[in-house]
């Protein structure tokens, strides 16, 4: 067996592991730091496909700002409350786990054989990502943008009421 393919089990079994963590742990501040640690190994999984410009995006974006938004947010929370939570329907975790590992499945072994081999870019991958990003995609691009502005300017709202407007 290739070195590659075991970096890619590796990779593939931990950041499947952490997930699952993230969704059954109890404790919130636990769940982010399996949550952290799922991120670390996706982007493991992107470098061994060639993609390391993804893979320092999901480090910086995820790994970095979005978890310390998390953060910022259970340390603003009430944690006793958060922590009496507990699922009960234990049988829908196991259905979106079943069906979760068919998608898995059909992604190692397709149903089809695929025709050809794959095209390569006729640039690097940042070049490509970037000019996508800004031809193709630019109203996408623009949409996101706004709507990460407005989710911080209603975060800095919620951060600056005062405790007696919070319990309205």
């Amino acid at each position: 067996m290739p070195s590659s393919s075991l970096f890619f089990f590796y990779f593939a079994s931990v950041a499947i592991f952490s997930s699952v963590l993230t969704i059954g742990l109890r404790n919130p501040v636990h769940c982010t730091l399996a949550l952290l640690s799922a991120f670390l190994h996706i982007a493991g999984l992107f470098v061994l496909l060639h993609a390391e410009f993804v893979a320092a995006v999901q480090v910086i974006v995820y790994a970095g700002a979005v978890l310390v938004l998390y953060l910022f947010v259970l340390m603003l929370l009430n944690l006793k409350q958060i922590e009496t939570f507990v699922l009960k329907r234990s049988w829908i975790t196991i259905l979106f786990a079943c069906v979760l590992t068919v998608e898995i499945l059909l992604m190692i072994f397709p149903l089809s054989a695929r025709v050809g081999p794959p095209v390569a870019p006729s640039a690097g991958n940042t070049e490509t990502i970037g000019m996508a990003l800004f031809t193709e995609y630019i109203f996408s691009f623009e949409v996101v943008g706004i709507l990460l502005l407005g989710a911080a300017v209603g975060a800095l709202v919620l951060a600056k009421q005062t405790p007696s407007n919070q319990n309205r």
